[in-house]
């Protein structure tokens, strides 16, 4: 059974949710352009180079839904920060593991219970 983090841990936990969320942010200015609509009337480009730039696009809108998702995660973690719940888990009551968190800081749940739920 994971042990209850050390301030220490916290600490740096609380500043590995500040880098995520400044990086994932980041990615999301800079993955603009990528999202954009293809414009399908070029005539510059072949068939198969819009449907390869529409498969991109997919990908793309993909990814950043994915880091949206994340953001909401990591908003979440640092409200249970403030309520001095952070590092428990949400199912079970149990303490988060520090591996667990250092690996996913924004996680709500241990790992046994991310497996039982499926993700």
């Amino acid at each position: 059974m994971p042990e209850e983090l050390t301030e220490q841990q916290l600490a740096e936990l609380r500043a590995d949710l500040a880098t995520l969320d400044a990086e994932l942010r980041a990615y999301l200015v800079g993955s603009q352009d990528e999202a954009k609509i293809v414009e399908l009337d070029q005539e510059a480009v072949g068939r198969i180079s819009r449907i390869d730039a529409i498969q991109q696009q997919s990908m793309a809108k993909a990814n950043r839904s994915r880091v949206e998702l994340r953001l909401r995660q990591i908003a979440v973690a640092v409200v249970t920060f403030d309520e001095d719940e952070y590092g428990w888990c949400k199912k079970c009551g149990e303490a988060i593991g520090y591996r667990r968190l250092k690996a996913r800081p924004e996680s709500p749940c241990c790992v046994t219970c991310m497996a039982e739920i499926g993700g």
